[in-house]
Order: C-alpha cells, then structure tokens, then sequence
C-alpha cells in the first residue's frame, strides 16, 4: 500500500522550460565570455553546488576568477537574472501541478520531495506555493548529497516515516534518480508531462521504457 509520494522538482512539479530559460550559455552571452570556455567552468562547479560546498554567488565569482574576468559587478549581474527566472518559473506553477497535490493531501498520503538544487533554487522551492504541501523536503544543497546517492532516498524515507515498498517516486528521470528509487526499494514513475518542452543540449532525461510512465500529473494517481 503506497502512503506516501516522493517527487522530484524540476520537470516533474514546475518545469524550466515553462518560459524564457537561463542556462550556462546565456550567463556567457551577459558577461561577453565565449560560450564553450564559460560552459567548462561551470560545468566544473556542478556537484558543489549541488553538495553545498559553495552558494551560487560563490560558483559564479570562482568561475568568473578562473577565467580572469571576476567582478562583484557581473557577479550580481548574473544572481539577479537567476532569481528574476526562478520566480517565473515558480510563477507558471501549474494548476494541475497544485490539483495532483491537492488530491494527494485528500487522499492523507504523505508527500515528499527530493530535489538537486543549488542555494538560490533552494531558496526558491522554500519561498515557492508548492513548498507547504511537503511533509519532507530533502533538498541536495543542505544534505550535502545528490541524487541518486542512496542516502537520499534513505533519509527522505526516514522523514516521512515510511518503509520504501510504502514509497512512490516520481520523476523526470534526470540525475538516474528512478534508478536510485528503484534501487532504494520504491516504486519509480517517470514524469513525461514537460518533455515537450524541453531542448538540446539541456535534456535531462529521454523515455526510460523500463520505467511506468506519467502523461498527465493526474496521471501519477493510477500508481498509488
């Protein structure tokens, strides 16, 4: 009997590519930095800022020093175009993103979230509408581990206060996170409902055939 749903955040809850996107190219394009030198610098950055090791400030302010082109000035440049699209991603939450929720809190199973995230999405989610309805919210920035580490799981488990075979994980697929689920012991779903917006070279994650799939948040309910 599931008693509880562990989602991810980003393509599975709210999507990124719901309107205008701010990737590693677009941080070039704003400070004039060729775009596959600044790529291979941020790139290099991904697990601390996952892991916690540095805030976004501080990711961006090694990068921009590595590249002997720092300044406090592109710093804040760069900080203030991050916040300004992760309040418009939260912004176009969707509704059926809210209904899927709703109708979980209903049904009295527990929800969860796990989600890599650096400290300004971090700060985000916590600030975002979907944020009260998380019984546990296990967010990579402050646990210090990333997805698909077993441990991530492990402890979203202890939070809830559910065994694994208890459990529904839903997610895109990015960061092999429905392997690690799997893994785990839970019942892994993938969310396919903004594949479509997605594009090259920032896929997360292509159809998992292996894994059940979820069309339509609604249809996430058919796993319970």
């Amino acid at each position: 009997m599931i008693k509880a749903v562990v989602f991810d955040m980003f393509e599975t809850l709210v999507s990124i590519f719901s309107g205008d996107t701010y990737f590693s190219e677009h941080i070039a394009s704003d400070l004039n930095i060729p775009v596959e030198v600044f790529r291979t610098v941020w790139h290099d950055t991904e697990k601390g800022r996952s892991s916690g090791k540095y805030t976004i400030p501080e990711t961006i302010k090694i990068c921009l020093e590595k590249l002997g082109c720092y300044s406090e000035e592109s710093v804040q440049l760069v900080v203030g175009h991050r916040r300004k699209n992760l309040e418009g991603v939260f912004a176009r939450t969707p509704q059926e993103t809210i209904d899927l929720l709703k109708e979980l809190r209903a049904r009295n199973i527990k929800i969860g979230l796990i989600s890599n995230c650096y400290s300004d999405e971090a700060q985000a989610i916590k600030e975002s509408v979907l944020y009260p309805f998380f019984d546990a919210a296990v967010l990579s920035y402050e646990q210090g581990i990333t997805k698909p580490d077993p441990e991530i799981f492990r402890r979203a488990l202890e939070m809830l206060g559910v065994d694994a075979d208890e459990c529904l994980y839903v997610g895109d697929g990015g960061s092999k996170e429905l392997y690690g689920a799997r893994d785990s012991g839970m019942k892994a779903v993938q969310a396919r409902y903004f594949a479509h917006l997605a594009y090259e070279p920032h896929v997360p994650c292509g159809r998992l055939e292996e894994f059940d799939s979820a069309d339509t948040q609604m249809d996430v309910l058919k796993y319970l």
